[in-house]
């Protein structure tokens, strides 16, 4: 049944790892051959399950055991709950008889999924286990996307039934509501013709729906500038003139001081995060809010909104599209336009570009010349991450593959494998590509085998300051240069490593040698890593303290003397 229902919703692969409880659904992937990929850890599992459904807009599907199977992946089911990912996740269970016996391998996956996933089940009849799996591909893919948990008790898995897998799935209590209120939408549309400083703040919702052409021609047909979240990166392409760039804690300036004096914010499913809004009640103060959304609980969670649209953000703006060209003048907009584009030159996004040592900014711009769109970025978390996301020239939506709101260490290298799958199964000839941090990279190293076994080509840009490099800068900026436990000096050969498991190793220390062995590493079908050494002090900038205002921005770091 399980082997049958995937293969029903259209999955192609499922990433996991077996064990007591699961065995009766591995002994089926077996004698089905059913396409799977045996990870070195569940954790992996998950995130790569993960990078699959970010790159490809499908659900992506991990399989595990229960006990400590279930809670190692628990991280990766958080990481997609926080970040709207659709995922089924399948657990194995005790024997329904040994649950709450404190049997061996026994957890309460149910109740521990529960705060991080979209829904979850617990099977306890074999006849309703079609129906279940049904329900858990359309709640992942449905509305607010998410990471559904479905955990089977051994003795079900056991069991034979009838396999009526539903055609059609309706739950009375959950109704996704896709159409947005048309009269809310023309009092939205009369707002911006009254305004005289719009801003279109885009989230992540904007991917999610599959939205960014249109967000695209309504940004164009109106002249209203944007920024991007972290989440949202690529929405509306690197070489848009109306781009702005990331808001929040590392945005850059013009986009920080167009949120803080904007009269009009267009709110087009962003969660207002709080590493975008910093102190509330200095957040927007000058402005209006016009938030769509399809999930209504996160419209008005954090900040008052004025103009509530509930509905699926690519239906709502195909009607914006409709009614905007003529209600709304672009020209009227040429003088803030120009007041955001002074902002940018005064402060632009800079580093060091003539410094001896290799600034890890410059790597990132490197690979974008090199490579640009023909690559699809993972990262890790930290210092490498938010340098990705301020210096790397995204052109398309799910060209960037990053874990936003939970900050998962160890999530790029396992999705870059995900995402590399996704890639192969589809034909294309884009290339997977991971920016992670010397920190980051041990913390799922393991999967070293998982890409050499497979041969997914992935390769991992490890900028190395032996630093957790972003702790390092608060420590740095906040606590007088305490640096307690940061400092990771001590650290393998990442060339030696790569080799043992039979992957491809560089250690780049010039310029030249990372153009050499990016070349190189482009012709792999192993995974690569990278090995770069960087400045060791190198800062993301600018900054916004925790807690503090977007417009009062640390824009340098001068050392004391």
């Amino acid at each position: 049944m399980v082997i049958e229902a995937l293969q029903k919703e259209g999955v192609k692969v499922a990433f996991g790892y077996p064990g007591g409880a699961i065995m009766n659904v591995y002994d089926e992937i077996y004698k089905e051959k059913f396409k799977h990929i045996l990870t070195r850890h569940e954790q992996a599992a998950v995130h790569a399950a993960d990078g699959y459904a970010r790159a490809s807009g499908e659900v992506g599907v991990a399989i595990v055991t229960s006990g400590p199977g279930f809670t190692n992946a628990v991280t990766g089911l958080a990481t997609a709950y926080t970040d709207s990912i659709p995922m089924v996740v399948i657990s194995g269970q005790v024997p329904i008889t040994m649950i709450g016996t404190d049997a061996f391998q026994e957890i309460d996956a149910v109740g521990i999924s529960r705060p991080c996933t979209k829904h979850n089940y617990l099977v306890k009849d074999i006849k309703d286990l079609p129906r279940i799996l049904k329900e858990a591909f359309y709640l992942a893919r449905s509305g607010r996307p998410g990471p559904v948990h479905v955990d089977i008790p051994k003795d079900i898995t056991a069991q034979e039934g009838r396999f009526n897998y539903p055609e059609e799935i309706t739950i009375p209590s959950y109704k996704p509501h896709y159409k947005g209120n048309n009269r809310q939408i023309v009092k939205a549309i009369e707002a911006i013709r009254q305004s005289k400083k719009p801003v279109l703040y885009l989230g992540g919702g904007i991917i999610h729906a599959g939205a960014t052409e249109l967000v695209r021609r309504f940004a164009g047909m109106t002249g209203i500038p944007a920024v991007e979240t972290l989440m949202a990166r690529g929405a509306m392409g690197a070489e848009n003139p109306l781009l702005l760039g990331m808001v929040g804690m590392h945005g850059n300036y013009a986009s920080n001081m167009a949120m803080s004096e904007a009269d009009l914010m267009i709110a087009l499913g962003p969660r207002f995060d709080d590493r975008v809004t910093g102190r509330l009640d200095e957040f927007a103060k000058h402005a209006k809010i016009i938030h769509v959304d399809i999930d209504p609980s996160s419209i008005g969670k954090i900040v008052h909104v004025e103009y509530p649209i509930v509905g699926d953000l690519k239906n709502v703006l195909e009607t914006m599209v409709d009614l905007a060209p003529e209600k709304i003048d672009p020209a009227k907009y040429e003088s803030w336009r120009g007041l955001l584009k002074r902002y940018d030159e005064i402060h632009p996004l800079s580093y060091d570009r003539e410094s001896p040592s290799i600034k890890p900014q410059w790597i990132i711009e490197r690979v974008g010349e090199i490579l640009g769109e023909k690559a699809v970025i993972s990262t890790d978390v930290g210092q490498h991450q938010m340098w990705a996301a301020q210096f790397y020239p995204f052109t398309f939506p799910r060209q960037w593959i990053t874990s936003g709101g939970l900050g998962t260490m160890g999530f790029g290298f396992p999705a870059a494998l995900g995402v590399a799958q996704y890639l192969r199964d589809i034909g294309s000839d884009k290339i997977s590509v991971n920016f992670t941090g010397d920190g980051s990279i041990l913390m799922n190293i393991q999967e070293l085998m998982t890409g050499v076994e497979h041969k997914l080509p992935a390769i991992n840009i490890i900028l190395n300051n032996n630093f957790l490099g972003m702790v390092r800068q608060w420590q740095t900026f906040f606590y007088n240069k305490r640096f307690a436990e940061t400092d990771l000096s001590m650290q393998p050969d990442f060339v030696m490593l790569c080799e043992s498991f039979g992957a491809k190793g560089y250690r780049v220390e010039t310029k030249e040698a990372f153009d050499a062995a990016l070349q190189d590493a482009i012709t792999q079908n192993v995974p690569v890593m990278i090995d770069v050494k960087v400045d060791r002090f190198e800062n993301v900038l600018p900054m916004v303290p925790a807690g503090g205002t977007l417009y009062n921005m640390m824009l340098e770091y001068k050392e004391e003397e």
